[in-house]
């Protein structure tokens, strides 16, 4: 799987199909959930995980996604039907960029509070080691 890409849509006067296989998915989809009625132009994400990945897929809308490895920063746009990739010890910042706009989110493990890093120093210090 490329880091961002699109998924192949189905479209005609009865609406829109998008599967989703999950023999494509990188890793075990363990968790799932999706994320709306975020206002225009706020920010979500803001934290890095230890050790789980994510995909993350803009259902409807529009999102502006900022990948940030300790080293380097790497935006990227996402619309809908588009996915990206997230490494595990990546830093994210999502800001959602229109009204409306939906997310969905694929994760390889379960719920673990002790798995996120929410400090940005602390992150930094972390990949520095």
């Amino acid at each position: 799987m490329n880091i961002m890409d699109n998924f192949i849509s189905y479209t005609d006067d009865r609406g829109t199909l998008v599967p989703i296989e999950l023999s494509e998915i990188p890793f075990e989809v363990k968790r799932l959930f999706f994320v709306n009625n975020v206002p225009e132009n706020v920010i979500r994400g803001n934290h890095a995980h230890f050790k789980t990945k994510q995909i993350l897929i803009c259902l409807t809308g529009k999102i502006e996604i900022i990948l940030d490895d300790g080293n380097q920063k790497i935006s990227h746009t996402l619309n809908q039907y588009e996915k990206i990739l997230i490494p595990e010890l990546v830093w994210d910042y999502i800001t959602f960029k229109k009204e409306n706009t939906s997310i969905l989110v694929l994760c390889s493990s379960i719920f673990d509070p002790n798995d996120y890093i929410g400090d940005y120093k602390e992150f930094v210090k972390i990949i520095n080691k």
